[in-house]
């Protein structure tokens, strides 16, 4: 696929334009470097309205657009169980491909799209979207420079209102792939040993509230707060080091910086204790973005320039599967019980 040459804007097309595709294909129709050809779903009504909105020929049968147009990338916005299908459609037709994540329902899945894509030569991204949020980026670059010190703990919070449109997966693979990404791309580290539990609440058949204590091999603690049982959207990551803790929020865009004041105590009987106190806050300037166009942008570069995706199909992989690392772990614990005065 590298070999042949691209298109000065090249033709890109949405699979599944439902909650998340539909953005897709607002965001292809606004970019001056692309040409959005078409659009595909198998809800005939959803479709008519994003096409018509969005200036693009309308398939019910994405087969049937992969056939007739001429395509350089698609994004591949369907439910999760259909993304082994629907991709390796579109990777035997030769086209590059930008898949909603999680990148598979399953390890065994996930392994076969990468590997496909591999074998066929196209380029593979997977849409872990809060890589390009601003205050995620501003957030890794402050880490890096060491303003925060030594990294102590992670700790990321992702919970809100049930939705209706998730009836395939559960909040590891649907809510906390995002920050496990998101935790790999803070420590730069890989993960050491995990601890999880979960509970099945109002989702018929998967978990829908989970919470993951996770241990890096440089020392990191992290920690994942994911459910959709909670009436308040809530996206925020704490990074809590030696000079104090930052603060950012994946909605607002916000990043705070919580200063630690190192003192003695006032206690005449303390006086050997050195503690931490509230030291200044502040908050940082940042250019807001809306995520997902940035991610598109980053991806149409990526392919016309030949050059790496930050989040391919390997970070995809990874991702499902230390959330399915995750599940198996909650699963084992519900089977143990413990009551109080046992020692073991």
């Amino acid at each position: 696929m590298d070999s042949q040459p691209m298109r000065s804007r090249p033709r890109v097309a949405v699979i599944g334009v439902g909650s998340m595709g539909r953005n897709h294909a607002r965001v292809y129709s606004e970019m001056d470097s692309v040409i959005l050809a078409a659009v595909a779903d198998s809800d005939e009504g959803v479709l008519r309205t994003v096409a018509a909105r969005c200036h693009a020929r309308p398939y019910t049968d994405y087969r049937e657009m992969l056939a007739r147009e001429s395509l350089d990338i698609v994004s591949v916005a369907v439910p999760t169980r259909l993304h082994r299908q629907v991709t390796e459609d579109v990777i035997s037709c030769g086209v590059n491909l930008l898949i909603e994540k999680p990148l598979a329902s399953s390890i065994a899945e996930g392994e076969q799209i990468v590997h496909l894509a591999n074998q066929k030569g196209v380029r593979l991204g997977v849409g872990h979207v809060e890589r390009f949020n601003p205050v995620v980026a501003a957030l890794k670059r402050r880490l890096e420079d060491a303003e925060l010190g030594r990294v102590f703990q992670i700790t990321i919070r992702r919970i809100g209102p049930f939705p209706e449109r998730v009836k395939d997966v559960g909040v590891f693979l649907d809510l906390a792939t995002h920050d496990i990404d998101v935790m790999y791309y803070l420590t730069g580290a890989e993960v050491q040993r995990v601890s999880a539990e979960s509970a099945q609440v109002l989702h018929v058949q998967h978990e829908d509230l989970a919470v993951a204590l996770l241990r890096f091999t440089n020392g990191v603690i992290g920690v994942l707060v994911e459910n959709w049982l909670s009436p308040v959207k809530v996206r925020d990551v704490i990074v809590n080091g030696e000079r104090g803790m930052f603060l950012a929020d994946f909605i607002t865009q916000d990043l705070y910086f919580y200063e630690n004041n190192y003192t003695a105590s006032g206690w005449e009987s303390l006086q050997v204790f050195r503690g931490m106190a509230e030291g200044n806050m502040i908050r940082y300037r940042l250019t807001r973005a809306e995520p997902l166009r940035l991610e598109l942008e980053a991806f149409v570069q990526a392919v016309v320039n030949r050059e790496p995706f930050p989040v391919s199909g390997e970070d995809g992989l990874r991702a499902i599967r230390l959330a399915q690392r995750l599940a198996d772990c909650a699963i084992e614990n519900s089977q143990g019980t413990w009551e109080e005065g046992e020692t073991s």
